[in-house]
């Protein structure tokens, strides 16, 4: 069934737009990839995605839980304690996670090569310039949350 001819399809790529624009992102992914392994706390996901800001982890987490892909769970001790962890909904995406996380390790160096090629070719050395200063980034990122 295409896109034009009606049904639940229909509306499918606009909709998905908007789910690929939450769990898509580059720390959604990291987030979902991390508390797959167990509940975590926001000091332990913040020490476990390279780069991330606390301000962006929080807008992350709050995101995540108003889709329904994390809980958050506070309890009221002192100090405060607050808990993140997938919901059975979340946990259905972790197979989907864990593949793009294994695929992007595993291709890496593959994608380093690419890149350098693609730069030599167009004489575009802006590009190689930005990869080389934005290390622990982007790609680069993945690798060391993979492990």
């Amino acid at each position: 069934m295409t896109a034009t001819e009606g049904g639940k399809h229909a509306e499918s790529p606009c909709r998905a737009r908007e789910v690929f624009a939450r769990v898509g992102d580059k720390w959604s992914v990291s987030v979902i990839h991390l508390l797959g392994s167990g509940t975590m706390r926001f000091t332990e996901l913040r020490r476990g995605i390279d780069g991330i800001s606390q301000r962006m982890l929080a807008v992350t987490l709050r995101g995540l839980e108003r889709d329904g892909i994390i809980s958050r769970t506070m309890y009221p001790v002192i100090p405060p304690r607050v808990d993140y962890s997938l919901t059975p909904m979340g946990r259905t995406l972790l197979t989907t996670i864990t593949n793009l996380v294994d695929w992007a390790d595993d291709h890496l160096d593959d994608i380093v090569r690419a890149r350098a090629a693609y730069d030599l070719r167009s004489g575009d050395t802006a590009d190689a310039d930005a990869d080389t200063a934005a290390k622990g980034s982007d790609l680069t990122g993945w690798e060391a949350e993979a492990r």
